[in-house]
């Protein structure tokens, strides 16, 4: 007897669509097909479609900013909020800062996610200093015992890099097979224009997107992808915002770099004009990069369908609308003295689902692709992202008729408003599963804090270095 049978259900994965039964025996998924026989619990998913879990690689999760700032969530209230919006594993970040161990940092962030998460949970590593044991020492190590994401930010004064320490951190990854991710804007140029609208006097949030030119996303992208052929080491590049940036991706993929990206809901379905508002009313709506116009939402899409880019996570970065959070230096802050981010991790398959599935962009399947499939196997997230015998049973019902708008403040997060609100979506995920465990029904989510488990990552295809680039062809030399 199986310990849940999930019936009537149309069967979503990454390349099909089936119309058969799911069964459920110790947390993984042990039989799918017909016929499957009794279980203890019976789950009627009829006129519903059955996905796997969101597996979400993008989230900022009871992190210190660069700039000292406590995001708005805890690992309790971040996990409740993203099952609600039917993700089931999440990635977030143990930020490094100056003067800070590795070592230290990795433990202590797990040490909260032990005490809260719902859901089961990896980390990126933010480096932001390689000095002392830092990389001989403390990297290696973490890498080898299974965290094999690393962040690096080519701005931002406390966390950023220069270029020959992020030369560094690609070799030292290269030889433990890990992922480096980038957040990848041009310093200098943000400095610049950052300086000009302040000097005269355009200070309001909405003057923020033009602080970040498309320019700084475009030069500190491109030099990644040549710091990544020229060391063979793989890298993602997070939050792709413009034409030209899918551009960069795909040419580089196309000449063999190794390099994978990413996008966010917030590009596909917001513009710069959002921002368009008086006083510090964007301030809700302010991320980095920020958001660019319609022909790159157009880009952004076609990118989506060619594979040049290869997921959708929601970047979450809470910040309450109060002196906690976004206006932690007054209310009348200057744009670049208010924090960055807004939730999303209940909003990112709604958002997601609706436009690909209730109005057909792409299709259920790939929806599937780029929200749990290909997340979870580019950082090596073994057993999740996919509905087969042997994987873990996080599943996501959804009901495809259903429509909901949103509210001003109806997310389960901790950050009091909701970006998105007055957009409606059609499709909603009534009932979620964890490793087997029903931990979302009828809009309650059930199971202690602390649940979930971290998951190792194991070395995936996307973190293999290519033979021989140029930098070891000149190290041979020497």
């Amino acid at each position: 007897m199986y310990d849940a049978l999930i019936t009537g259900g149309l069967v979503v994965t990454a390349t099909e669509s089936r119309r058969v039964d799911v069964a459920v025996s110790g947390g993984r998924i042990a039989a799918i097909g017909t016929g499957l026989g009794a279980a203890k619990t019976v789950i009627d998913a009829k006129g519903r479609l059955v996905m796997p879990g969101g597996v979400d690689t993008h989230c900022h999760v009871e992190q210190i900013s660069g700039a000292g700032l406590m995001n708005a969530d805890t690992f309790e209230s971040a996990t409740r909020s993203a099952l609600h919006g039917g993700t089931t594993s999440i990635v977030s970040f143990a930020a490094q800062h100056p003067g800070k161990r590795l070592r230290q940092v990795v433990d202590d962030y797990q040490a909260l996610a032990a005490k809260g998460a719902l859901i089961d949970h990896a980390f990126h590593m933010i480096v932001a200093d390689v000095s002392g044991e830092n990389l001989t020492r403390d990297l290696p190590d973490l890498i080898a015992e299974g965290h094999r994401s690393i962040k690096i930010f080519t701005t931002y004064d406390k966390v950023r890099l220069a270029d020959d320490a992020i030369l560094d951190v690609l070799w030292t990854a290269r030889s433990g097979g890990a992922l480096v991710c980038f957040h990848a804007e041009n310093d200098a140029l943000i400095r610049w224009m950052t300086r000009r609208l302040l000097d005269s006097g355009r200070t309001e949030a909405r003057f923020h997107p033009l602080s970040h030119p498309r320019a700084a996303e475009v030069e500190a992208l491109s030099r990644m992808c040549v710091f990544a052929e020229f060391t063979g080491q793989p890298i993602m590049l997070f939050h792709i915002s413009t034409r030209e940036g899918v551009e960069i991706v795909r040419a580089a993929r196309a000449r063999g770099v190794p390099v994978v990206a990413e996008t966010c809901p917030h590009y596909l379905f917001m513009t710069g004009d959002t921002l368009n508002l008086p006083g510090q009313a964007a301030a809700g709506l302010m991320c980095s990069p920020p958001q660019r116009c319609s022909d790159d939402q157009v880009a952004l899409w076609e990118g989506l369908a060619a594979g040049s880019l290869q997921v959708v996570s929601s970047d979450h970065a809470p910040y309450r609308l109060d002196a906690s959070g976004k206006f932690a230096n007054g209310p009348d802050a200057p744009f670049n003295r208010i924090a960055n981010g807004m939730p999303g991790l209940e909003l990112r398959l709604p958002l997601m689902f609706d436009a690909m599935v209730s109005q057909g962009r792409l299709g259920a399947e790939k929806f599937v692709e780029l929200t749990a499939t290909a997340p979870a196997a580019i950082f090596g997230l073994t057993g999740k992202g996919r509905i087969e015998v042997g994987a873990d049973a996080d599943i996501a019902i959804w009901n495809p008729e259903l429509k909901v708008t949103f509210g001003l403040d109806d997310l389960h997060d901790a950050t009091g408003y909701n970006p998105f609100a007055g957009r409606s979506v059609t499709g909603w995920p009534e009932t979620v599963l964890s490793r087997g465990e029903v931990v979302l029904a009828d809009g309650q989510t059930y199971g202690a804090a602390g649940r979930g488990k971290r998951i190792p990552m194991e070395r995936s295809d996307e973190m293999r270095p290519t033979e021989f680039p140029e930098a070891e062809r000149m190290d041979h030399q020497v």
